[in-house]
């Protein structure tokens, strides 16, 4: 077992209830999962959908999973049987799909929209304009006489999440995510039904302490709990 149970104390004393720790745990294997969950944690990610569901398979089944990679359409099915939340949703195809696997399984799923605050272009997410651009479209879905979204009744758009750059700026990072904030604030109290921003999904192992600073309560965290992952990445 690679567990850091000191550091995963500490940092849940650092987050004090005010927001949730996701601990990364991809690559990792099912048995340091456990004995996290044994320590009473229940929010774990993951980024590979097929690793995803061998671990479901294999561990209790109230643990919250957290789909915390690049989602692709065509994977959604995997992982909509039991899904707790998708962090990484930057296109109304993919909503869109994720509204139709989860209609199959009878759930409604909580989604995260991904917005692009780092330099890197290799990063996915929206940018600002992709993201007001999709707000709107979801805003002019015909709604049924309840009031939840007609094309859309089956997801439920919870928050933004963002990736910070990967750089030892920390000045750069800590704009990154004032700026993720800043849209998060803009967007909260839009009158869409199945749509509300109360989730903020920002900060990692080296960052996370600014994030919390800046606003977030969703921190996502591996390698200081779990040590430096098996995939060299």
């Amino acid at each position: 077992m690679s567990i850091n149970t000191k550091k995963y104390q500490d940092i849940l004393s650092e987050l004090d209830g005010k927001a949730t720790l996701v601990a990364v745990s991809k690559t990792k294997p099912a048995e340091d999962i456990q004995a996290l969950y044994d320590l009473g944690h229940r929010d774990f990610g993951e980024n590979y959908v097929q690793e995803l569901t061998k671990k479901y398979e294999q561990l209790p089944k109230d643990i919250r999973w957290h789909y915390i990679g690049h989602m692709q359409s065509n994977k959604v099915k995997y992982i909509a049987p039991f899904i707790y939340l998708i962090h990484g949703v930057d296109s109304y195809g993919l909503l869109k799909e994720i509204n139709r696997q989860a209609l199959k399984n009878n759930r409604v799923i909580d989604c995260l929209l991904q917005v692009h605050i780092a330099k890197e272009e290799t990063k996915f997410g929206l940018d600002s304009h992709e993201l007001d651009e999709l707000i709107t479209r979801i805003k002019n879905e015909p709604c049924l006489p309840a009031g939840r979204l007609h094309e859309l009744k089956n997801v439920h758009i919870c928050g933004l999440m963002g990736i910070a750059s990967f750089s030892n700026n920390m000045d750069l990072v800590r704009s990154e995510f004032k700026y993720l904030k800043s849209l998060s604030d803009k967007n909260t109290q839009l009158p869409i039904a199945n749509y509300q921003l109360s989730i903020l999904s920002m900060g990692m192992s080296a960052d996370y302490k600014i994030a919390l600073e800046e606003g977030s309560n969703m921190v996502r965290i591996g390698s200081l709990v779990f040590g430096e992952r098996n995939d060299n990445s």
